[in-house]
């Protein structure tokens, strides 16, 4: 790939968001915004080569864009309003206020998660919009099919366009109502950054992470006293201080047991436990913790052990029973069969993992995971045959490269 193609993947990453949310501001139609700058991006690839990457990339890509978006308006109006149309193209009028925190980004989201959407239609239609993902990326993320999840984002977007959702942060007396899908598409967004599912991407995208980390730190602005949202900021933060530790030079995934856990973030993971520490202190006057915050917690205990070998396993496993009364989803119950094989031993932990195979079959993690306790217990034909499977579904370059060399190690 030449520099300037690698600018532009970089400047893509960067950018998107950007002019996305400034189209959708501008025109009032995601479809237009979505379009107009996919058609910008292209451009972009056609001559900075060329003519060599603009000083300002944002700038130069948000401009093109709005006027490939007016000349699409033009054609589809047939001259049918020229003074709406002179309008546009000036753009010189004032915006009208559209919300507590002045960040188009954040409104784009606040859009893309209404409550006249279904829940996972705001999860996929945000991710496509404001992260940036692609139809693959998303419906990996949701396990269902490209097409399946092409037809849920482009049905979401005509439904907003016919219902007429104000592109605008809701007023302070709705904020809680909406807040628990926008914190969904953050966290999808991130884990989409911290562990990246399509094949020809960088197996960590710290573009992804940082962005929804920058989010959520504004929707805490928003809302300081909203315990979730400062239990997925914790849950983000305490991650994302791992991430030098996460791939090797190699290019392979390295599991939290064999981190180096000097090469941590500490200036992330102090913010981090403070927010635990204060949601903590919360639930003791009686607050009653949610899901991020739990999650959080459970980040606080590994990133508080020195060595894996003083990880509070006892501590975790009675945080994942709290977790498991207000989240019983078989991911969770996956994750907290890890931390029974810990305290019961593998073969305790794996009759929990398998009575999960009708709802995670297709999932990579759960044959990963059956991989892993059938090695400990020096089942190796059927280990392989895990592995196989595991890296079949895996997406994700550095993670395949890990199963790969933990397959072969079976020999």
């Amino acid at each position: 790939m030449s520099d300037v193609q690698e600018a532009v993947t970089r400047v893509h990453r960067e950018e998107w968001a950007r002019v996305v949310a400034a189209l959708t501001r501008r025109f009032g139609d995601l479809d237009i915004a979505e379009e107009a700058a996919a058609e910008a991006f292209a451009t972009a690839v056609e001559r900075w080569p060329a003519d060599g990457v603009p000083p300002n990339p944002g700038g130069w890509l948000t401009t093109t864009a709005a006027r490939k978006a007016i000349d699409r308006i033009r054609r589809e109006s047939r001259r049918d309003d020229k003074h709406k149309e002179a309008a546009m193209v000036h753009d010189d009028e004032p915006p009208e206020p559209v919300g507590a925190i002045d960040d188009d980004r954040l409104r784009l989201i606040f859009t893309c998660c209404h409550p006249a959407l279904a829940a996972q239609t705001r999860v996929a239609l945000t991710l496509r919009m404001v992260g940036g993902l692609t139809v693959p990326e998303i419906a990996r993320a949701f396990l269902v099919a490209d097409t399946a999840l092409e037809r849920r984002i482009t049905r979401a977007k005509a439904k907003i366009k016919a219902a007429r959702i104000p592109y605008r942060v809701p007023s302070a007396e709705d904020l809680p109502a909406r807040v628990s899908g926008v914190l969904a598409v953050l966290y999808l967004v991130f884990n989409e950054g911290y562990l990246a599912t399509g094949p020809g991407t960088d197996p960590v995208r710290h573009d992804l992470t940082a962005e929804a980390i920058r989010l959520t730190r504004l929707l805490r602005a928003l809302m300081p006293g909203d315990g979730e949202v400062a239990g997925l900021l914790a849950l983000m933060l305490l991650t994302e201080a791992r991430r030098t530790a996460r791939v090797s030079a190699g290019g392979e995934l390295v599991p939290l047991a064999e981190q180096d856990r000097g090469a941590w973030d500490a200036a992330l993971i102090a913010e981090g436990h403070r927010l635990v520490r204060e949601r903590l202190a919360a639930a003791a006057a009686g607050a009653a913790p949610g899901r991020y915050q739990i999650l959080a917690a459970i980040n606080a205990v590994h990133t508080s052990a020195r060595d894996v070998r003083d990880t509070d396993w006892s501590q975790i496993l009675a945080l994942y029973d709290q977790l498991v009364r207000i989240d019983p989803s078989p991911i969770v119950a996956l994750n907290r069969a890890v931390a029974v094989a810990e305290l019961d031993g593998p073969q305790v932990a794996l009759a929990a993992v398998d009575r999960l195979e009708g709802d995670l079959a297709g999932y990579h993690a759960y044959h990963a995971t059956r991989a892993d306790l059938l090695r400990r217990l020096h089942r190796g034909h059927e280990s392989r045959a895990a592995y196989d499977r595991a890296i079949e579904l895996a997406g994700n370059t550095a993670e395949t490269a890990y199963l790969t060399r933990r397959r072969e190690q079976l020999r």
